[in-house]
């Protein structure tokens, strides 16, 4: 009795890796977000958070949730991150150098999609 996998179609096989390297991609970008973010101080963040709502149109004081979400869509902007087809260029080229930046939030991808055509109780 074999504990391999039934192997895929070449089709899902490729649409498996597209999936897993698109999923390594926004993995690499959160973690260089997030490294920037944690070096922000609170009053950088609060900074960064007001001008991005002012640059909204909005005067009022923004909420703790929207002042984490406009200081990462602000330090996202600032940043220099590669589209997709770029990273994923380089990636091919040399994975560990990206592999140890990442924070394992792809790994998600590996898992398999239940079937949905399979009986949940066999019995």
């Amino acid at each position: 009795m074999s504990d391999a996998r039934p192997k895929e179609p070449p089709e899902e096989n490729r649409d498996r890796a597209e999936r897993v390297l698109r999923a390594k991609y926004l993995d690499y970008c959160s973690s260089q977000i997030a490294g920037h973010l944690v070096l922000l101080s609170p009053d950088e963040i609060y900074v960064l958070a007001r001008e991005e709502h002012r640059a909204g149109g909005r005067d009022s004081e923004p909420s703790y949730e929207q002042m984490v979400r406009l200081a990462t869509e602000g330090v996202a902007q600032r940043l220099t991150l590669p589209t997709f087809e770029q990273w994923s260029e380089e990636y091919a080229q040399d994975p560990a150098r990206y592999d140890e930046q990442l924070l394992g939030l792809w790994e998600s991808e590996l898992e398999e999609a239940p079937d949905p055509e399979a009986d949940p109780d066999p019995n």
